[in-house]
């Protein structure tokens, strides 16, 4: 796997999206959980196309910020792209922006590449 890979997720933030429905907080804001969310969503998608058969990947590790507000209606991205790769262990920089290209959170995401099988047997 190539360092450099990059995915974008996007997201119009909803009701259900916000931290009142949530349960992180008492605003119809875009709740954390929902960024982070769609943060792991970017960085599971930048790699997935590029893992054997039967594998995939598991975060194991989030660092980040939230540091603006979204409405509801407003359109987020959070963009994951590969910095490091270390056997199993995938390191992405993570960044969210919304529809007027303000930073509104930024990270660290570590994932791990697993068999969905062998990882499943575990439970």
């Amino acid at each position: 796997m190539e360092k450099g890979l990059t995915y974008t997720s996007v997201l119009t933030a909803e009701m259900s999206h916000t931290a009142l429905e949530m349960g992180s907080g008492d605003m119809h804001v875009l709740a954390t959980p929902t960024l982070v969310a769609l943060m792991e969503n970017a960085a599971m998608k930048a790699v997935a196309p590029h893992l054997p058969e039967g594998s995939t990947t598991v975060g194991g590790m989030i660092n980040t910020t939230h540091i603006k507000p979204s409405a509801i209606g407003e359109t987020v991205q959070a963009t994951a792209e590969l910095m490091e790769v270390e056997g199993r262990k995938l390191t992405f920089a993570i960044r969210a922006t919304d529809s007027k290209g303000d930073v509104i959170g930024e990270g660290t995401h570590i994932r791990f590449v697993v068999d969905r099988e062998r990882f499943l047997s575990k439970l």
